[in-house]
């Protein structure tokens, strides 16, 4: 399967790796078969595995194709190392860690989730959801507590629920809260 992307949704694959082509213009479909054939030719591709999915892009006015390492794929890495150096002046592949710290600034981080003092409070679900809805906005998060408030509405369970609260903000005690505070100097002025 072919995918159109942007380089907005490169710069969310952190952790993921593959191999961009640049300049690749006209049928991304024949791009795909091509290289598959080529790879399995030169002996990178192995067990009769290939390359299914690929991701369209463009960038500078280039159009792109990132060809992603994904577990079905199996493959002779310094092979494929080689290939693209030898081949750099066709293809200018390049890895896709590589490209997205050298071209687009790198990957995006994933936004961590606040410590938000749940334990200890009432236990009503519309209590607990207003504490940690709070606690987004209060961390710059206000579409997150907007999503995680529909979600927890549109629930099936209270256990469900809880679930959908700690997918946004880390569950802790006021007593943990308090600990961190601990250790702070704080300048009280009267």
């Amino acid at each position: 399967m072919i995918q159109k992307i942007n380089t907005e949704d490169l710069r969310k694959m952190e952790g993921k790796e593959g191999l961009i082509l640049q300049g690749c213009g006209g049928d991304p479909q024949e791009w795909l078969d091509g290289i598959n054939d080529l790879l399995t030719k030169e002996g990178i591709l192995q067990n009769g595995t290939k390359f299914e999915n690929a991701y369209v892009f463009e960038n500078e006015g280039i159009t792109n194709i990132l060809f992603p390492f994904e577990e079905y794929v199996q493959m002779d890495i310094g092979k494929l190392a080689m290939w693209r150096l030898k081949t750099h002046s066709n293809f200018s592949g390049k890895w896709l860690s590589d490209y997205v710290d050298n071209r687009l600034g790198g990957f995006e981080r994933a936004t961590q989730k606040p410590d938000c003092p749940l334990i200890g409070e009432d236990g009503n679900i519309f209590n607990l959801m207003g504490i940690a809805s709070r606690t987004l906005r209060e961390h710059g998060m206000g579409e997150q507590a907007k999503e995680m408030s529909e979600r927890i509405r549109a629930s099936g369970s209270y256990d469900e629920a809880l679930n959908i609260i700690g997918e946004y903000v880390n569950i802790t005690s006021a007593e943990e809260s308090d600990m961190d505070m601990d250790g702070a100097d704080f300048d009280f002025k009267q």
